[in-house]
């Protein structure tokens, strides 16, 4: 591991994110967001759909700048993480994916590429590329097909969804279609072989994500 790269750690990022939220956000709507997040850690219990040891289907996706993404292909020139998360007006995904980049080096070291995947469309994965500065690809997965065989997908709540919109936030732009359907996220390492070493979820309750440090003592022992 290179010296000069600390491995940021999610749950210290955490901290300071709530504290951001806390003075941007009105009391009442980040009410609202921690009860939708602590319901869904009850309502999902069984969230991966595929583990250790399982082949990884495969799948082609259009990048953030409509370039078809084929896992196959990738996996030509080494191991992938896949991460899923839920979609740019989410500040732990982008909070996530910031790190995940931060930390892109030492993935790459370690004989991956990292591909992040939702199922915003196109124009809305640029975003969040160009938002966060992120050098991997972002893909979009229109109506979680592939999501679908990987986590869990639900249907997001009125009341949150009603709350971001009050906030200034239009969830439905963010999407080619109006199922309001996001994946839980989650992480997966897959090997050469397109067998995953490595599959893993902090759960329903969206606040927590898997450390990028993690990923790459997996990645190391994979």
């Amino acid at each position: 591991m290179s010296e000069k790269t600390q491995i940021p750690s999610y749950f210290e990022g955490l901290k300071e994110l709530r504290a951001n939220l806390s003075n941007m956000l009105p009391a009442e709507a980040l009410q609202v967001f921690d009860k939708d997040a602590k319901a869904l850690q009850k309502k999902h219990v069984s969230i991966l759909k595929l583990n250790k040891g399982d082949k990884a289907p495969d799948f082609s996706l259009s990048n953030a700048t409509g370039e078809t993404i084929k896992l196959s292909d990738l996996l030509e020139n080494g191991k992938v993480v896949l991460t899923f998360y839920r979609g740019t007006w989410c500040p732990y995904c982008n909070l996530q994916l910031n790190q995940y980049q931060q930390a892109l080096s030492e993935i790459q070291d370690a004989g991956a590429q990292l591909v992040a995947i939702s199922p915003q469309t196109p124009n809305e994965s640029l975003n969040i590329k160009e938002k966060n500065e992120l050098q991997f690809e972002v893909l979009s997965d229109n109506g979680n097909i592939v999501a679908r065989q990987y986590t869990t997908v639900f249907k997001n709540d009125d009341t949150p969804i009603n709350t971001m919109a009050a906030l200034g936030f239009d969830f439905d732009a963010h999407y080619s279609d109006d199922s309001k359907e996001i994946p839980i996220p989650a992480v997966f390492i897959i090997s050469q072989d397109g067998t995953i070493s490595f599959a893993s979820t902090e759960g329903g309750d969206y606040r927590n994500r898997v450390e990028v440090s993690t990923i790459i003592n997996a990645l190391k022992n994979s």
